[in-house]
């Protein structure tokens, strides 16, 4: 199976996410644009556009730069109750459409300002069936026609989305990435996601969570291809394993002082949490994951780091990659010269 190598575009209101550089115009069209292309340039596939209220529309930026590129392939995070599933099944189709196939998509259960955009849920396993309703009827909105679903929190009634997404070389529609640790998560991963994203934990860590979620798909009766698994982590390269170290503890030692560092949309979620508990296991777990970064700020990608040495961090990656990880969504800040850096480094070793 091939691999897959994403970057993160910053789609934040706000300069300065995770101790990037601070420039005029950092949401602005320009300045993402750039960042699109750097990524082509450089040899990436694309990039995850975070969601959220409060932030920019992940979609409105999604297509903006889409247009401006030409293999750039947005991995666009979406929420079930921001959209609707039919009302996003339809747009992700006709951007797909309009750019030969390169939509990624991105699923997103977890909290959220729900009430400023008119949104309400229940529970966890509320939020999840929600979830799952969500994946089925995008799926068979871009794959059949006439689709009439009637579940507890959607329903649509002879429904046909137009035009269809594209289909070539195996791929059907857009693929549908997902994430979550959780009990209620993992079910909906095994049945109804292409591909299950992990945060950065050790690999004993990733490795217990693939073969759980492999048999929970035969337990569930998994109706679809089997479930892929994805790598979502700050990757902290320099030149040589000591300047990796140097800089890495002493951005560490900045972020104690500087609560800017600390992500606005960090909440307590399963994942998040089994991140926070690494630092009890040590500041540096199997060869060269940092989680001392969680103690002061980051949240998700930012909580734990792979630190070293262009050759350290592609080791280190390739060994996820023997476990069954094949989708890769890398990134360290300042977001630009890093697309270059490790574009240039980091990726050729990983392709050897």
């Amino acid at each position: 199976m091939s691999l897959e190598f994403l970057w993160y575009i910053p789609n934040q209101n706000d300069p300065g996410h995770r101790g990037d550089d601070v420039v005029a115009g950092h949401n602005g069209l320009e300045t993402l644009t750039g960042h699109a292309l750097a990524l082509e340039e450089h040899g990436w596939a694309g990039a995850l556009i975070g969601t959220g209220w409060g932030r920019p529309d992940t979609f409105t930026v999604a297509t903006a730069l889409a247009a401006r590129t030409t293999t750039f392939q947005p991995l666009i995070a979406a929420r079930p109750g921001y959209w609707h599933p039919a009302r996003f099944a339809s747009a992700a189709a006709t951007l797909d459409h309009l750019t030969g196939g390169r939509v990624l998509v991105n699923v997103v259960s977890g909290k959220d300002d729900l009430a400023a955009y008119g949104d309400s849920e229940g529970d966890q396993a509320h939020r999840y069936a929600r979830t799952k309703e969500f994946l089925r009827i995008v799926r068979r909105l871009w794959t059949e026609e006439d689709v009439t679903f009637h579940g507890e929190h959607f329903q649509v009634t002879g429904s046909t989305v137009e035009p269809r997404p594209v289909a070539k070389d195996g791929r059907r529609h857009p693929r549908l990435y997902f994430g979550g640790a959780s009990e209620a998560a993992e079910r909906v991963a095994a049945t109804d996601a292409d591909v299950q994203l992990f945060w950065g934990e050790p690999l004993d860590g990733v490795a217990e969570r693939i073969d759980r979620l492999k048999t929970l798909s035969a337990r569930l009766g998994r109706e679809l291809p089997p479930l892929e698994f994805g790598l979502r982590i700050t990757t902290f390269v320099r030149d040589t394993t000591e300047q990796a170290w140097t800089d890495a503890e002493a951005k560490v030692a900045r972020m104690s002082q500087d609560g800017t560092f600390r992500d606005p949309n960090r909440h307590p979620a399963v994942g998040q949490q089994r991140l926070l508990d690494l630092t009890a296991r040590g500041d540096v777990l199997d060869d060269n994951l940092y989680t001392a970064p969680g103690r002061y700020g980051g949240g998700g990608a930012g909580t734990t780091w792979l630190v070293g040495s262009p050759q350290d961090v592609a080791k280190s990656l390739r060994r996820y990659q023997e476990l069954g990880i094949t989708h890769f969504v890398l990134s360290d800040t300042p977001y630009l010269p890093e697309i270059e850096r490790q574009g240039t480094r980091l990726l050729p070793l990983l392709r050897d």
